[in-house]
């Protein structure tokens, strides 16, 4: 058969990819190498039978704000999103608990003497949360709101650390806002690490940081229901090795790595476009560990039990010194932990009582 368009990977940017390109009326075709669709977004029984967990993308800060997924009818297709009581929350060894609360000012109650500081950085861009969203997130070109965007990138384009150490005078709100930042994978002395820490915070008070209903497959499985009623053709299991071996289409997607690219498509690239995928450097690995729980987790702060994320770090030198660390490929003996506990908030993952948790650092 011959198709307008081939989409190579079944991910989120695979499928919405095919997405927009069927909504366009085109023929499309989605092949998918492995057994199940999904890519990162994938829940398996990991542990035990009956304990779902999420292989790797558990909770979706921008989920709710994506440009495509607003305009989508996943709900018709069984997506359902919950919210946690607050998005995240970062314990201290003391006791004290700062805490990403949809209310800037609930937020700021538990960051200390930073709470004015912390509002004055973002509630002037939560504001206009959505245009910006839609410059940041979309491809390079001149923005459409200028103004609002040269404001976001005046702090953005800093690094975490030169934020921090500027805007806050206390630890509480520094190692907050660090460990928000570290999601980038970046050593916090490098801009634009303080843009992320500002985008996932922005997230946390616009819509939170949600997690999908029986884990994260329900989104794949809702993006392929919906790509069904477009017209659209997914294939499960069929591996492809060479362009060459896709069907003709004007179109062909690839939702792959640099060098999957590379083997995929070698000979038909630019040799300087081929030598810089070759030359592309991969961010710091992550290892994560899955529980299958016989209860919560018992944290010694109440809390801790209203997140459905929970950042195990400490101070601001803790998460400074562990986000260098891991971009220059060291151990650091107190790494930046990024710990999940969806059943909290969703029992649909874990038999009646139980508890699924993971983390990874």
């Amino acid at each position: 058969m011959t198709y307008d368009a081939v989409v190579v990977g079944s991910g989120p940017n695979g499928l919405a990819a095919a997405t927009v390109l069927a909504q366009a009326g085109c023929s499309v075709l989605v092949l998918e190498g492995a057994k199940r669709m999904g890519g990162g977004a994938r829940t398996e029984e990991l542990t035990l039978s009956g304990f779902r967990h999420d292989v790797c993308s558990s909770i979706h800060p921008l989920a709710l704000a994506s440009p495509i997924f607003r305009t989508l009818p996943l709900a018709q297709h069984g997506l359902e999103w919950v919210h946690a009581p607050a998005a995240l929350a970062h314990p201290f060894e003391n006791g004290h608990v700062a805490l990403l609360e949809r209310d800037v000012a609930a937020t700021g109650a538990t960051l200390g003497d930073d709470a004015r500081a912390y509002a004055d950085l973002v509630r002037p861009l939560l504001r206009r949360w959505y245009a910006l969203l839609d410059d940041a997130l979309a491809p390079l070109h001149f923005p459409h709101h200028p103004l609002l965007y040269a404001k976001f990138g005046l702090v953005g384009l800093r690094s975490a650390e030169g934020l921090m150490r500027r805007r806050f005078q206390g630890d509480p709100a520094r190692a907050f806002f660090g460990a928000i930042a570290s999601h980038a994978f970046l050593p916090l002395s490098k801009g634009p690490s303080a843009a992320f820490g500002l985008m996932l915070a922005l997230a946390g008070h616009a819509g939170g940081w949600p997690l999908a209903r029986g884990g994260s497959q329900s989104i794949i499985e809702a993006l392929a229901s919906h790509l069904a009623t477009l017209g659209a053709k997914i294939e499960t299991e069929t591996p492809v090795r060479r362009l060459s071996e896709l069907p003709p289409a004007r179109i062909v997607m690839l939702d792959v790595t640099p060098r999957q690219l590379l083997v995929l498509a070698g000979e038909r690239l630019p040799k300087r476009y081929a030598q810089a995928l070759e030359r592309y450097r991969y961010g710091p690995a992550a290892f994560k560990v899955d529980w299958a729980l016989a209860g919560p987790i018992p944290w010694r702060s109440a809390a801790c039990a209203r997140a459905s994320t929970v950042h195990l770090i400490g101070s601001s030198d803790d998460v400074i010194t562990a986000a260098g660390a891991a971009w220059r490929g060291e151990h650091e003996e107190r790494p930046f932990v990024l710990l999940a506990q969806p059943t909290l908030f969703d029992a649909t993952r874990a038999p009646v009582g139980k508890h699924v948790a993971w983390a990874y650092c």
